[in-house]
């Protein structure tokens, strides 16, 4: 991997581990609809100039439909699920649990692009989802019972993530990765934008929540996505993807020094379960010569 490739994937892991911060501000006083849908209008207001500026207004010319879906899949989905699920879980939980993403990848590969599972990644997504099992137990021991539902809404948001990276790479190969994020926000923003009108806040939420909306939909949205099709484009998607080996570690700290959130010795063994899974699952770590398997593609 050369090293600006490197430098990009650390990079956005930063940016996305500080994204669940945001979205612990901001959703609750928004509510997930009508947050996710000023982010991603922000998003694409800000995208929209690079994208006439890199003269690449056309690139979608004949994708606009699968763009359509990839902006559900990608966007307007899991953002909303994760706005939802911050509003119970912290901001370092949520991060953890968004690591299940590449296991999640490697799974839609297998049902439906046929790419086979070696021994090590099964063994990688079993580990895996024990990991989520202790990241939870660890809530609900302490009497948070409510934190199912939010759990689960985070585990479907990485299910669509992972779903959306094979389809990106299978259908919009070799599109500009500028195009790719504008267009992608932009039709988020046609979902969302309807949908949030029907779940307005009842009083003005406050100045941090305001600069929540636009330092996510500008950073963590803006500015990552184009980085994240970009790393798609160079690498491919299962390697895009192991940028959610680092998220959790950013997630955590920020969470930790920005949100007073605690971090507990179960968070630290669901997490390092998780990512344990996840590095089998996407070939980082192998389990002796597999020579008659294929590994699977995030």
């Amino acid at each position: 991997m050369k090293p600006i490739y490197l430098i990009e994937l650390i990079s956005l892991a930063a940016i996305w581990g500080s994204s669940f911060i945001f979205m612990r501000i901001g959703s609750p006083e928004f509510g997930p609809f009508l947050f996710m849908a000023l982010r991603t209008f922000t998003a694409s207001l800000f995208l929209l100039p690079i994208l006439y500026i890199a003269k690449q207004q056309k690139a979608l010319n004949g994708y606009k439909l699968k763009m359509l879906v990839a902006g559900q899949l990608n966007t307007a989905i899991p953002f909303v699920l994760f706005g939802y699920a911050t509003l119970t879980l912290a901001a370092g939980t949520t991060s953890v649990l968004n690591a299940t993403t590449p296991m999640f990848g490697a799974i839609v590969a297998f049902l439906w692009l046929k790419q086979k599972l070696s021994l090590s990644a099964t063994l990688g997504l079993f580990i895996g989802f024990i990991g989520v099992y202790f990241l939870v137990f660890d809530k609900v021991s302490l009497g948070e019972s409510n934190i199912i539902g939010p759990a689960v809404a985070a585990l479907v948001a990485s299910l669509c993530y992972g779903f959306s990276a094979n389809y990106t790479k299978r259908y919009l190969s070799g599109i500009n990765s500028v195009a790719l994020a504008a267009g992608s926000q932009i039709s988020a923003s046609l979902t969302l934008i309807p949908i949030s009108l029907f779940f307005l806040p009842t009083r003005l939420p406050s100045n941090e929540a305001f600069i929540s909306v636009i330092l996510l939909g500008v950073v963590c949205t803006g500015i990552a996505y184009i980085i994240f099709f970009r790393l798609i484009a160079n690498l491919g998607p299962a390697k895009a993807m192991s940028v959610t080996y680092l998220i959790p570690a950013f997630g955590l700290l920020w969470g930790s020094l920005f949100l007073d959130e605690s971090i507990s010795q179960w968070m630290i063994i669901g997490c390092s379960l998780i990512l344990t899974g996840v590095a089998l699952t996407t070939g980082l770590l192998k389990l002796g010569k597999q020579p008659n398997d294929l590994q699977s593609k995030a």
